[in-house]
C-alpha cells in the first residue's frame, strides 16, 4: 500500500513537471501566460466536477467553511499557476520549478509569525540554506552578470508563496469536506478569478487554433489527472514520503527543459538547485515528523 502511494505521488509530480515544459512551448508560440493558466485550471475544473458528480452522495451537505477555505485555495492555485508560467517565460522551466518549491519556507515563516511553531536553529538553518541556494541558482552573488532576471526570480518566489496559500486553504477545507468538493470549488473560484484578468479574445482563439490539443493536454496532465492521482497517493503513504518524492517535479521539469526545449544550466546553478531541493526535502520530512 505504501509503495502504491509513493508511485502515485511520483506520477503526479512527473505530470506537473511535464506541464511546465508544455507551457513553455505554448509561450514560445506566442500565447499569453494568463491564457495558458486559465485553460490549465478550466480543464482541471471539468475533471473535478465530473469526480464530484460521481461521488455526489458522499459530498452532500457542503458547509460555509468548505466554501471559504476552498475559495482561499483557489486564489492560491490561481497565483501559483500564473506566477509559475510568468517565471518560466522570464527565466526557464528548471529555475521556475525550483523557486516554486520554496513554498515550505514561506509556510514556516508564517508559522513563526503566527506562533504556530517554535523557531529552532535547525529551521533557521534550513531557511538560510534555501536563501543560499536561491543566490547560487539565480546568480545574485554577481550583480554584474546575474543569470536570472528580477521578474523571473520574483515570479518564481511568488509562485511558491501562492503554492503555500493553496496548501493552507486545501488542508483546512479538507477538515470540513472531501477532496472532490474541495477541489471543485477551489478550481471554480480559480476560473472566476482568472477570467477577469485574461484576454477574452485570445482565450476564445485557442479553441480554433492548432495548439488546442496542447492546451487540453496541459490541463489534463497539469491539473485534472495529476491532482486526482496525488490525492489518492497521499492517502496511501506518509506525509514525509510524499514530500520527498514530490521533488520529482522540479527534476522532471529540469530534464524536460534541457532535453526537449534546450535550456542550459551552468554548474553553479545546478549546485544551487541541489541545495534548495535537498534542504526543502529535509525540512518537509522534519515537519512531517
Amino acid at each position: 500500500m505504501k509503495y502504491t502511494g509513493i508511485g502515485l505521488v511520483i506520477l503526479a509530480a512527473i505530470c506537473w513537471g511535464i506541464s511546465g515544459g508544455i507551457a513553455d512551448i505554448l509561450m514560445d508560440k506566442g500565447w499569453d501566460p494568463l491564457v495558458i493558466s486559465l485553460y490549465r485550471g478550466a480543464v482541471g475544473f471539468i475533471c473535478f466536477f465530473v469526480w464530484f458528480l460521481l461521488r455526489f452522495r458522499q459530498n452532500r451537505g457542503i458547509s460555509t467553511s468548505i466554501w471559504i477555505w476552498s475559495f482561499l485555495a483557489g486564489i492560491g492555485v490561481a497565483g501559483n499557476f500564473t506566477f509559475y508560467f510568468l517565471s518560466i517565460q522570464a527565466s526557464s522551466v528548471a529555475i521556475a520549478a525550483t523557486l516554486m518549491y520554496t513554498a515550505p519556507v514561506f509556510v514556516l515563516l508564517v508559522s513563526f509569525l503566527l506562533r504556530i511553531e517554535h523557531s529552532t536553529w535547525i529551521k533557521w538553518g534550513c531557511i538560510a540554506s534555501v536563501l543560499l541556494g536561491i543566490i547560487l541558482l539565480t546568480g545574485a552573488y554577481n550583480t554584474e552578470s546575474i543569470s536570472v532576471s528580477f521578474l523571473g526570480m520574483a515570479a518564481g518566489l511568488a509562485a511558491g508563496l501562492s503554492y503555500a496559500l493553496f496548501i493552507f486553504g486545501f488542508k483546512n477545507a479538507s477538515v470540513h469536506g472531501k477532496p472532490p468538493a474541495t477541489l471543485t470549488i477551489a478550481f471554480f473560484s480559480f476560473c472566476l478569478i482568472l477570467f477577469f484578468f485574461t484576454d477574452k479574445g485570445e482565450a476564445a482563439a485557442v479553441l480554433s487554433s492548432e495548439d488546442v490539443g496542447l492546451f487540453f493536454l496541459l490541463g489534463i496532465l497539469g491539473a485534472g489527472l495529476s491532482f486526482l492521482v496525488y490525492v489518492y497517493g497521499i492517502q496511501r503513504t506518509t506525509p514525509a514520503n510524499a514530500s520527498m518524492v514530490a521533488m520529482v517535479e522540479p527534476v522532471t521539469a529540469s530534464l524536460f527543459g534541457v532535453l526537449v526545449i534546450g535550456d542550459h544550466l551552468n554548474a553553479i546553478q545546478i549546485l544551487g538547485m541541489a541545495v534548495i531541493l535537498v534542504t526543502i526535502t529535509v525540512l518537509s520530512v522534519k515537519q512531517s515528523d
